[in-house]
């Protein structure tokens, strides 16, 4: 925990998440993240992924504190001059305050206190076939939504992983993304992911009426 930077470059992306050990990539155009690429590719090759609120300026929008430090660990640059990145999950950190910098992009100064079981490998005692409600009620929302999962791919994957593959790509508002990305341990993100399918399944079974 000691190696990683105090001082972060900061993305800003609605209703998107991530976490320690998953894997997504990036299409970066606009300049001011181009820049931020640019610098961090320089020094530790990291940038910190955070949800913005609704509230603030268009432009420089409230952060929520809470994010996922990603490490870029594949570039390539288009010939129209976008990166294509891939970032892997290291941990989730908190920000202590925002940096006056004359960069395009956002600074932070963070803290991974609060996470730092994030970077212990170990195994949660939760079973596959704890999951099978989850998965269940998971499908019938993705269906509605026309989401498509790669659900036999899941399976594969350790618990872990498949319960945060499913809170990152679920069609969650950002509220309820940040609820599952700030959630200490997998428990605590499994009762939540839980929790939110029954209002989601609530609000279908209440909006289907016999006709």
């Amino acid at each position: 925990m000691n190696n990683l930077p105090k001082q972060i470059p900061i993305f800003p992306l609605s209703n998107f998440i991530i976490f320690p050990e998953t894997t997504v990539p990036l299409n970066i155009f606009e300049p001011r993240y181009l820049q931020m690429i640019d610098d961090s590719m320089k020094t530790h090759k990291m940038i910190g992924m955070v949800q913005p609120k609704k509230t603030g300026e268009m432009k420089k929008p409230d952060l929520y504190n809470v994010g996922c430090l990603g490490k870029i660990t594949s570039f390539n640059q288009t010939e129209d001059g976008r990166y294509l990145i891939i970032i892997n999950g290291v941990s989730r950190y908190k920000i202590l305050e925002e940096v006056n910098t004359d960069k395009l992009y956002r600074l932070c100064n963070v803290s991974f206190t609060e996470y730092n079981g994030d970077l212990i490998k170990k195994n949660e005692d939760i079973k596959f076939s704890d999951l099978e409600l989850v998965f269940k009620n998971l499908k019938s929302i993705f269906e509605k939504q026309g989401y498509a999962i790669d659900w036999k791919n899941l399976e594969k994957q350790n618990l872990d992983q498949t319960i945060n593959t499913l809170s990152m790509a679920s069609p969650f508002s950002l509220e309820e993304k940040q609820i599952l990305l700030e959630s200490k341990d997998l428990k605590s993100r499994k009762k939540n992911l839980e929790n939110i399918l029954k209002t989601y399944i609530l609000d279908n079974f209440n909006n289907t009426t016999l006709q």
